[in-house]
């Protein structure tokens, strides 16, 4: 398992914030090898798709500008005008072949780490020039497993292009007997099944550094976990992520108390400052509840919940004022209030009655609130008491 520099084991998984530093800094998985096998694999398919093509045009600049007429070659300026032609042709056929190469060489690393691009990585730096350091890279023991890797590359590439022009030895010493264009269109064969041969040994190579660059970049990315004890420190502690928690915190818990709010039995109202929801079950609990509670936006939310599930809008300001101040959601009301409260419920459970089974409407409660609570129907930062 690695070790920091400190000596603390690397246990812990990166976390996120980690992982995008890392990012910022170019720092992903990477694989030189599955990079080059990529670009040899699109030279390849190239050539087998656009390779005649390139062959006959070819052939037809060579046979053109190998062949000038008489007064360029007396001319100055026409050898100019006919080499800047040359040159200009033969650009102009390679470019959809190395235009390839280019998207290879930019989407293969994206393919394995994703994108990720810092000047930091391309900015020049002189402790890299420092000798010292060189040495113990090369010999580290990560430095002699790449020049083990090197070797074994060089040897694996090696072995295949010497099988190739040993199988067409023949071949080669033949295109110095025939005419140009077949020539060049026998070469064309040739490089191309010397390119397939190549990309399928650097993808055995791939094959196994792909894997292992994942692994060691997971690898190198763990933390220990005093790192991880930091960093949540670092983080947490910064306020605009502590305002983000509780503000997130804040959501959470008023949609939880919204979602309970068409439970009610009542609603009391200041009427638009206040608004505090009350359930009560006589056979399961020993005094009302309170199931949600808000000042301003937050009232006029559970009002509108209330009204959309046909719950009883009750006004009564300063019990309300006095319920918000005094109880907790999902308390129990205080003791000094149940007279006022039952008061509330009794009209409510009346009215029920009536809409359900006809009858005189009953007249609305005139709630008093116990002289203890009076402090709480105007506190400090509270709105004026609505009548």
């Amino acid at each position: 398992m690695a070790e920091s520099e400190s000596g603390q084991e690397r246990s812990e998984e990166p976390t996120q914030k980690k992982i995008e530093d890392a990012k910022k800094k170019g720092q992903i998985a990477r694989s030189r090898d599955f990079n080059t096998m990529v670009i040899i694999a699109l030279a390849a398919t190239a050539l087998i798709m656009i390779g005649h093509v390139m062959v006959s045009d070819l052939s037809e600049i060579m046979s053109r500008n190998l062949q000038p007429a008489r007064e360029d070659i007396f001319d100055p300026r026409g050898v100019v005008r006919w080499f800047y032609a040359a040159i200009l042709d033969g650009v102009w056929l390679l470019v959809p072949f190395f235009a390839l190469m280019f998207v290879g060489a930019l989407f293969a690393p994206i393919s394995i780490g994703g994108w990720a691009f810092s000047f930091e990585t391309i900015t020049p730096k002189l402790s890299k020039l420092d000798p010292i350091k060189g040495m113990k890279k090369i010999f580290s023991v990560k430095g002699l497993v790449e020049l083990i890797k090197t070797m074994g590359k060089f040897i694996l590439v090696a072995a295949v292009a010497l099988i190739v022009i040993r199988l067409n030895m023949s071949d080669y010493l033949e295109l110095g007997n025939m005419p140009m264009k077949p020539a060049l269109v026998k070469a064309g064969e040739l490089v191309t099944w010397a390119f397939l041969l190549v990309t399928i040994a650097l993808m055995i190579i791939s094959a196994i550094d792909v894997p292992f660059q994942i692994w060691d970049h997971k690898k190198q990315m763990k933390m220990t976990l005093q790192e991880v004890k930091d960093e949540m420190k670092d983080t947490e502690g910064k306020p605009e992520v502590k305002a983000k928690i509780r503000q997130t915190q804040r959501e959470m818990a008023e949609a939880r108390m919204m979602d309970s709010v068409p439970d009610a039995d009542v609603v009391i109202t200041n009427p638009t400052h206040f608004a505090v929801a009350l359930k009560y079950d006589p056979e399961n609990m020993r005094a009302p509840l309170v199931l949600a509670k808000g000042a301003d936006l937050v009232a006029a939310n559970i009002r509108r919940v209330a009204s959309a599930n046909e719950i009883l809008l009750l006004e009564s300001p300063p019990l309300a004022r006095a319920l918000y101040h005094t109880t907790d959601i999902g308390r129990e009301i205080p003791h000094g209030l149940y007279v006022a409260v039952a008061q509330v419920l009794a009209y409510v459970f009346q009215l029920r009655d009536v809409q359900k089974n006809g009858g005189e409407k009953p007249s609305r409660p005139e709630t008093e609130i116990p002289e203890e609570f009076e402090k709480f129907v105007n506190m400090p930062g509270d709105a004026p008491l609505e009548p």
